[in-house]
């Protein structure tokens, strides 16, 4: 990726943990980054990097003023959508019946950003890029290539995020995937959309950050060997094999082998 990303397209995803150094060292040893906890000024954010370019962040569990979270808030992978203008689009989202969890703030000359909810309960952040658009790699073992949105109410949701950014949502054109809803941005799929009724009982609206590789089996055997846990084993799909994994601190995240290369 050598550019800003289009408005509304997914740009960045972070993790935020209660062991920082921990998570580095699972995720560094299982998709082959490197990071290492930043410096104070950016509260010791780490941005992690594949081939010298970014991929993600991790960041420590922290409130605003540097204390410990009490209680500490659960280990989750956020997805951020590009905007070109957050304060607008932070408008559209409470126009819309979202609401504002955090921001909006400037990072430095990085960019300017915000958390937010849509109206069945995801959260999902918002990037203003300004020095930095966001993963530098896509679609390549152990980077990014796919967001998803479950929710358990896809209609609102649909109607939600092409109000408050310049995107389309619509049935896939993959043969077996039918009921499945993508978002694209510029007629180009950019992420997906699903129903919680696949999802265990009881489990909220979320966004699911997807990590390319070129051996799911393999990923997931890594990922149990290293103190995570294997949600959903491998297992094939319309769109290529994939799992659900989590992290040794619970944080939920998918790997997947596309038949195709996946668009981000």
């Amino acid at each position: 990726m050598n550019g800003p990303y289009k408005p509304g397209t997914p740009c960045w995803v972070d993790l935020m943990v209660p062991d920082q150094q921990a998570a580095l060292d699972f995720y560094c040893g299982l998709f082959g980054w490197q990071g290492e906890i930043g410096p104070p000024e950016t509260g010791g954010y780490s941005v992690c990097h594949l081939k010298g370019k970014p991929v993600a962040g991790i960041m420590k569990a922290m409130n605003p003023d540097g204390t410990v979270p009490d209680p500490m808030p659960p280990t989750v992978w956020t997805t951020y959508l590009s905007t070109d203008n957050v304060d607008g689009t932070l408008k559209a989202v409470t126009d819309a019946g979202g609401g504002v969890m955090m921001g909006p703030v400037d990072v430095m000359e990085l960019g300017r950003m915000a958390i937010v909810t849509d109206p069945t309960g995801a959260v999902v952040g918002l990037w203003q890029p300004g020095t930095f658009d966001g993963a530098g790699i896509v679609n390549e073992h152990g980077a990014l290539t796919w967001n998803e949105l479950a929710t358990n109410d896809t209609a609102a949701a649909a109607e939600f995020y092409s109000r408050v950014l310049p995107l389309t949502t619509g049935p896939t054109d993959l043969p077996g995937a039918e009921g499945y809803t993508t978002i694209r941005v510029d007629g180009r799929e950019v992420g997906g959309m699903m129903g919680l009724d696949q999802h265990p009982a009881g489990t909220p609206p979320h966004w699911l950050t997807y990590f390319h590789t070129d051996d799911v089996d393999a990923i997931a055997a890594a990922a149990g060997k290293a103190g995570g846990k294997v949600v959903a084993p491998p297992f094939d799909m319309p769109a290529g094999r994939m799992s659900v994994l989590s992290d040794p601190q619970g944080g939920v995240f998918a790997v997947i082998k596309a038949i195709a290369p996946a668009q981000t």
